[in-house]
C-alpha cells in the first residue's frame, strides 16, 4: 500500500469512494491489493466488525467484490451530486450486492437476555461487499447527502459530509494546509 493513508472519519460509503486520490503522480488505488483491502479494514475495524484484516484472510475476489460495490457506488454518487437520477445498472449493482450476502438478526442469549445481532453468511468478500451496499444505499438515501461536497483543493478529488458549514476541504492536514500555505505565497510573491 502507499505511503498515503486512506482517510477515514466520513460516511462508510464515502470513506470507500475516497479511496482512490489524486496524487502527484496520478490517481492512486489505495485498496489495489488484498494487503491494501486489509489495511483499509484495520481502520474500519469500529464500523466492520467481524471483518478480517489479516492478507491471508483476504483474496482478489475479495478485492473485486468491494471494486464493484466502490464503483457502482461512485457513479451513484457522482450522478446524484449533480442532480441527475443514478444509472440503473448502478443501484441494480448495489441490489445484487446486498442479495448475495442478506442480513439477519442472529439470536442469542448473554446470560441476561436475548440478543439480536446482524449477521450475514457467505463468503468475506461476499459478507463486506453487502455491508458496503448497504452503507451505501443508508447514504444515498439521507436527506443529509445533499450537503456532500468535493474538497476545493484543486488537485483533490475526495468527498466529505461537512460537520461544519464553513468546511472546505476534506482534510486541513492534507489539502487545507497545502492550499493556505498556496495562497501565502500568491499573496507575497514579488516578482
Amino acid at each position: 500500500m502507499s505511503e498515503l493513508l486512506p482517510l477515514t472519519g466520513e460516511p462508510l460509503a464515502l470513506d470507500l469512494v475516497n479511496t482512490r486520490p489524486n496524487t502527484p503522480d496520478g490517481p492512486l488505488d489505495l485498496l489495489a491489493t488484498p494487503a491494501a483491502l486489509g489495511t483499509w479494514l484495520a481502520l474500519q475495524a469500529d464500523r466492520l466488525p467481524g471483518y478480517p484484516s489479516e492478507v491471508a484472510a483476504l483474496t482478489t475476489a475479495d478485492l473485486a467484490a468491494v471494486h464493484a460495490v466502490r464503483e457502482h457506488t461512485a457513479i451513484a454518487i457522482d450522478h446524484l451530486r449533480r442532480g441527475q437520477k443514478p444509472p440503473a445498472s448502478a443501484l441494480d449493482g448495489l441490489n445484487q450486492a446486498q442479495r448475495a450476502a442478506p442480513a439477519i438478526l442472529e439470536l442469542g442469549w448473554d446470560g441476561t437476555s436475548v440478543t439480536a445481532v446482524p449477521h450475514r453468511a457467505g463468503a468475506v468478500g461476499v459478507r463486506l461487499a453487502a455491508r458496503l451496499a448497504e452503507a451505501a444505499g443508508e447514504l444515498l438515501s439521507d436527506p443529509a447527502f445533499a450537503t456532500v461536497r468535493a474538497c476545493e483543493a484543486s488537485d483533490c478529488v475526495m468527498l466529505f459530509l461537512p460537520a461544519h458549514p464553513r468546511r472546505r476541504w476534506c482534510s486541513a492536514s492534507r489539502c487545507g494546509n497545502r492550499a493556505r500555505v498556496a495562497r501565502y505565497y500568491q499573496r507575497h510573491r514579488t516578482s
